[in-house]
């Protein structure tokens, strides 16, 4: 058994760890993108990082890289034909939009093809309070495959991407990032992303489009909770799927200790929404391990991707985020897995509970 295992057992939950040396995520992983496949597999897209990284971007993002699983939850990676076995990296042309930093925030498969739904920035520097940051601008972007190995991007009209950020004074003025996406039965889509509002915290937005290339913003749909809730901070990362006669939201919420849960919303027509409160920590459904455990995802849950199992449960992928880290960089990120309790996807466990 390798040391890998070993911690993968002892740790509820911990199903990816950073890559070996050499590997283009041998420093962090996050955001998992799980397909259950035609062919039987499970593939997984996720972002993440080397030491070697732009370090000037504090964020968890980088290059995209891919992994492949027989039941969902022993994963092997894949190496891909792009830098240190990467599947999707940054532009070479540096006017583009995805210039410096890419991360996949959603992998679809329609007509053939995978869709892969990212978010980049490019090198360019933003005042933000007494913070300057680089790479912020985020905006999002698409990509096809046919083996979701080898990509191609699709041109938007912004330098590349899909959206524009927002005008000055409009709620998603600094970014709009990390796109999930919703084909509908009529075949219409929508996006949704979120930003960060230096006053408002982190809020989610909506883009619809006809044909999934062409779209328009049709504004803010989701932010902060009451004091003491989970979300009080905002709402960021989500996943929403048509389930039943409604669409429902597992959203990643940031209170103001920068302590992450998941949560739920739904809704009727995917653009109103209501917050549905979970018995876990400020009325979340999947909440952080205890703070000062010292478990690997003692500070952050995030970025949540479920999957629907044929029993009729749910397999609910997140990144995980420690405790002891001052930002991005020096908090160590990993991918988990929660398992629904039967068919309640408001009651979850860690794998291995």
């Amino acid at each position: 058994m390798t040391k890998q295992t070993e911690e993968l057992k002892q740790q509820p939950g911990l199903i990816l760890q950073p890559g070996p040396s050499g590997w283009w995520d041998s420093e962090r992983v996050s955001s998992p993108c799980v397909l259950r496949c035609a062919d039987g597999k499970w593939r997984m897209w996720y972002y993440g990082g080397d030491p070697h990284f732009d370090r000037e971007i504090n964020l968890p993002t980088g290059r995209c890289g891919l992994a492949i699983s027989d039941d969902g939850v022993h994963w092997e990676r894949v190496k891909g034909p792009l830098t240190m076995g990467a599947v999707f990296e940054p532009h070479s042309d540096p006017n583009r939009f995805d210039a410096a930093h890419v991360g996949v925030s959603d992998v679809t498969y329609n007509n053939g093809l995978y869709w892969l739904w990212y978010f980049g920035g490019d090198s360019s520097f933003t005042q933000v309070g007494n913070m300057r940051a680089k790479g912020l601008r985020m905006q999002p972007g698409c990509a096809v495959s046919a083996d979701g190995w080898h990509w191609l991007r699709l041109e938007g009209p912004y330098r590349g991407a899909l959206l524009p950020v927002g005008e000055s004074g409009e709620f998603d003025e600094l970014f709009c990032g990390f796109p999930k996406v919703v084909r509908d039965r009529d075949g219409s889509w929508k996006l949704y992303y979120h930003t960060l509002h230096p006053e408002k915290g982190f809020l989610v937005g909506l883009a619809v489009s006809e044909d999934g290339l062409h779209w328009e913003k049709a504004g803010q749909v989701l932010g902060p909770g009451s004091a003491e809730r989970f979300d009080e901070r905002g709402v960021g990362t989500r996943h929403v799927l048509p389930i039943g006669n409604q669409y429902v939201m597992f959203y990643e919420g940031v209170n103001n200790s920068g302590y992450h849960c998941i949560g739920i919303a739904t809704s009727t027509d995917g653009e109103q929404w209501e917050k549905q409160d979970g018995d876990a920590t400020g009325g979340s459904v999947f909440a952080h391990a205890s703070s000062g455990s010292g478990r690997w995802d003692a500070r952050a849950v995030g970025t949540p991707c479920v999957v629907p199992q044929s029993d009729g449960s749910w397999y609910m992928y997140y990144i995980g985020a420690n405790e002891g880290g001052s930002d991005e960089l020096t908090s160590q990120h990993q991918i988990g897995l929660a398992v629904s309790k039967g068919t309640d996807y408001g009651q979850w466990k860690r794998w291995g509970e």
